[in-house]
């Protein structure tokens, strides 16, 4: 508490009351108290921020030390040239990678430190004079005291953003009059539009144009560079990188909301593909990991929408597929890769309130004894391929049907179908060489039996997870051009906004019109407490006219 000499006043300027001088007391008191928690409020600040700051230190060494590596590969001597197994296109990508990493650090050092002084625009170079010009004219709200005086325009501000409506690049002019008023001071004037890359040069469309080539339907941005200058639009492929880094930033949040989504469901399918990747100052290339997880309740009648949500990692062990599953509880259908099966078992193990159910997949189990029957080395492996094609033609026919259904159809055809081709397999195991391929396929389904069974019980479960296979397939397609700079660089955006745009793809929304809606709505200050409506499942389309 205060002392009462803290207050500077003279004994005699005390009250005499004793209940006057006791309020005074304790509104010194709590003064104090607000000033102690102002001050341990702003301690926590800049100790927040000292953590931002390194974090991004080490983010950023990490990364300068591939682009040096990039660097060497391209223009040092040729004594000091590193030997990479990549082409003059993979070292393109790396560095558009490295930058787009490097551009979403310093959006989060800029969020992290708060408002910061608007850049005074700088000069730029012209767009071509042959693309079309759209222009906008956002008139200033009258003051209510100036209603019906005569308004005089004094100039205005006008700006050009770059815009594309497929495949044509079209510019947007936005002018701002200045109005005075005769008989009044000041000027009225339109406040600017917001935008997410400020004072730049895209609208949100073409950065949702840009992103939307790179991230679904793989066209690196060197690729992209070249398509623009034909038109004679130069954007350089290390800006673009920029932009990309920019929006991974800015979208990260939505992402993550869509793997929380992923997380409500009862069933959630899961799988991971390798992808090269640098390795920081050594390099050489080395295997990064893009993980999967899929919901899609339409099989089993459900009405929650389809959704996909990735993660890109430098590892595939358990300790990611934990991370990214905390908080799930349910039925989780996979591959037979360990790592899912570790983390079951250990929430089992641990007693844990969140247990998981693995299912199998009969698809993974259905290519090993496919390649014995085309191969011819295995009867065994024929007749199983034939009783398995029964299976999935039950799946064609209680597909979108209740749970309930779905179960009773298959324990009344599917579970006498499932008993056999164990039956079989058992005897074959005793017939054939331990180390064949047969006996390694056969052994893949006993040690999985359980896992594999569970579909016949469970109507939600389905025969397979090809429904996140499909999910994953389209990441593969740029595989052939990526050489990530690890898992703080590009790997991260395109993890972020591939979330998005394959979701979109899934709830049958053109990806293009909703990531250029989400663009323009969270750069206008979209609240987060509404992020459900700017999910692709509840798109509608802006009406224009």
């Amino acid at each position: 508490m205060c002392s009462i000499a803290s207050m500077d006043l003279p004994v005699s300027d005390l009250p005499d009351d004793v209940d006057a001088l006791k309020a005074m007391i304790l509104a010194m008191a709590r003064e104090q108290a607000a000033n102690e928690t102002r001050l341990a409020a702003a301690a926590a600040e800049v100790e927040r921020l000292k953590a931002v700051e390194e974090s991004a230190n080490e983010r950023i060494a990490n990364l300068t030390a591939i682009l040096k590596v990039l660097q060497r590969t391209q223009h040092g001597k040729r004594s000091e040239r590193l030997r990479l197994a990549v082409n003059d296109e993979q070292v393109s990508f790396a560095f558009e990678e490295v930058e787009t990493g490097l551009a979403a650090i310093q959006s989060e050092l800029d969020r992290a430190a708060g408002d910061k002084p608007k850049r005074a625009p700088r000069p730029r170079k012209g767009f071509a004079a042959h693309l079309e010009r759209i222009e906008e004219v956002i008139e200033p709200e009258i003051p209510a005291d100036c209603a019906g005086l005569e308004k005089v325009l004094i100039g205005e501000d006008r700006s050009e953003r770059l815009d594309v409506v497929p495949p044509k690049f079209r510019v947007i002019v936005t002018r701002r009059p200045k109005y005075a008023f005769r008989g009044r001071d000041g000027v009225a004037q339109a406040l600017a539009p917001a935008h997410l890359i400020e004072s730049g040069l895209p609208t949100e469309r073409l950065l949702a144009y840009i992103a939307v080539s790179k991230y679904a339907d793989g066209l690196p941005l060197y690729r992209q560079e070249a398509i623009y200058l034909r038109d004679g639009v130069e954007v350089s492929r290390s800006l673009m990188a920029q932009w990309m880094g920019h929006l991974g930033f800015e979208l990260q949040m939505v992402a993550d909301y869509i793997l929380e989504r992923v997380k409500e469901g009862e069933r959630v399918f899961a799988d991971e593909t390798s992808l090269p990747t640098l390795a920081p100052g050594s390099g050489k290339t080395t295997k990064a990991w893009l993980w999967a997880y899929a919901r899609d309740d339409r099989p089993y009648g459900g009405t929650s929408p389809p959704m996909v949500a990735y993660r890109f990692e430098d590892s595939r062990g358990g300790d990611c597929v934990a991370r990214h599953l905390a908080g799930f509880s349910g039925i989780l259908q996979v591959d037979g890769y360990s790592a899912y099966t570790s983390l079951a078992k250990t929430r089992a193990k641990t007693g844990s309130n969140e247990p998981i159910q693995l299912a199998g997949c009969w698809a993974h189990l259905r290519r090993k004894f496919y390649d014995l029957h085309i191969s011819g080395v295995s009867q065994a492996a024929t007749e199983s391929i034939v009783a398995m094609t029964e299976l999935w033609k039950l799946e064609d026919e209680v597909r979108g049907k209740n749970a309930e259904s779905r179960a009773a159809r298959r324990h009344e055809e599917s579970a006498t179908i499932v008993a056999s081709l164990f039956e079989l397999w058992e005897k074959e195991l005793g017939k054939v060489s331990g180390k064949s391929k047969t006996a390694e396929a056969i052994r893949y389904a006993f040690t999985r039996r359980e896992a594999l069974e569970c579909f016949l019980t469970d109507g939600r479960i389905e025969i397979d997870s090809n429904i996140v296979e499909r999910a994953i397939r389209p990441q593969t397609i740029t595989r052939k051009n990526s050489l990530f700079a690890g898992s703080e660089g590009g790997g991260r955006t395109w993890a972020t906004v591939a979330t998005l745009l394959q979701t979109a793809k899934m709830n049958s929304v053109d990806p293009l019109d909703w990531l250029s809606q989400t663009l323009t709505r969270i750069a206008q200050g979209w609240p987060a407490s509404e992020i459900e409506a700017l999910m692709p499942w509840n798109f509608k389309p802006d009406v224009i006219g």
